[in-house]
């Protein structure tokens, strides 16, 4: 653990606690756009942790699980430092959308660069003012609009440290995920960081199972790196899965699924209906492989092609 963690030239040194504003850019309006950025620090020596949330502006859940965290005051360290950005894409935040007004999403966008784009500018800021401070992370998503997740750790199963943590979070479900071109992940790993990403719910609205979920998984991973000496049992064993797919619409139509999410299901299991609207045609879809369901699509209405649920299974 470094003597003191520099952040916009602010220094923050062991025992300290502090809230820190890191200056993006600002608006049309000329008002400044902030980035909070909050330091819990133990005066004993252990890991840095790095919790983010709300890299996507609509995804709400992330946002709120470090909320509470720091509102229930559960991120000083016993040892360590913990750095906190509850919201870092406040423009799509202010803004209900995904991205940014440049219209690039910023898990695009890393490393970043100085004179770039806004996405890649607050990019550049993470890769520069925050990931050399730290060790580990927790990045919170959710799924998108009317698709909702599962509680789940997404990591790349080919890196050993990654799996490790993952398990120590103690989620429902571990799920596979490579490194991402441009992505925050990829370009912390580059830099020697793990990070993990966690998924649950949907865009715009709060899922309360998930935001506990969230919450009680970082206090697990905290204990597992020293950090805490209690953190909450997980409520089931954690299941591990290699692969992912989509099952997709073969017709537009209504949908109805006869599945919820995480539920357990079986190769060739009827997994819901698609109808036309006038109570002539009814066609069903079945499983094509033995696992979980991950993510679902709440739609009514969907067309050819869509995704309607996501599934997890062992090859």
């Amino acid at each position: 653990m470094p003597d003191t963690i520099t952040i916009n030239d602010h220094e923050v040194a062991p025992g300290e606690q502090k809230e820190i504003q890191l200056n993006i850019a600002r608006l049309p309006t000329y008002t400044n756009i902030d980035l909070p950025v909050h330091v819990f620090r133990s005066k004993e020596d252990g890991p840095t942790l790095l919790l983010t949330g709300g890299l996507h502006g609509d995804e709400l859940n992330g946002i709120e699980i470090i909320r509470r965290m720091i509102a229930k005051d559960q991120l000083m360290p016993k040892r360590g430092s913990v750095i906190a950005l509850p919201l870092v894409n406040v423009y799509g935040f202010i803004q209900n959308v995904r991205g940014l007004p440049d219209g690039k999403d910023i898990n695009r966008s890393f490393p970043g660069v100085k004179g770039g784009s806004l996405a890649r500018l607050l990019a550049y800021t993470l890769m520069n003012e925050i990931v050399p401070q730290i060790d580990y992370g927790i990045d919170f998503h959710t799924g998108g609009s009317a698709r909702a997740n599962f509680p789940q750790i997404r990591c790349t199963f080919d890196d050993d440290k990654n799996v490790e943590l993952a398990k120590a979070f103690e989620p429902p479900f571990v799920v596979h995920s490579s490194l991402i071109e441009k992505s925050f992940r990829k370009a912390a790993h580059k830099k020697g960081k793990h990070i993990l990403v966690y998924e649950s719910g949907e865009s715009t609205r709060f899922d309360e199972f998930g935001i506990q979920e969230g919450m009680n998984g970082t206090l697990r991973l905290m204990k597992y790196l020293g950090m805490k000496t209690e953190a909450p049992k997980p409520i089931q064993q954690t299941e591990t899965y290699r692969k992912t797919t989509w099952v997709r619409a073969k017709y537009a139509g209504l949908f109805k699924a006869k599945i919820s999410l995480g539920d357990k299901v079986k190769r060739r299991q009827v997994l819901g209906y698609i109808t036309d609207p006038y109570g002539n045609e009814q066609f069903k879809f079945k499983c094509p492989h033995e696992g979980r369901v991950i993510g679902l699509n709440y739609a009514a209405v969907v067309h050819k092609g869509d995704a309607l649920l996501h599934l997890a299974y062992e090859p």
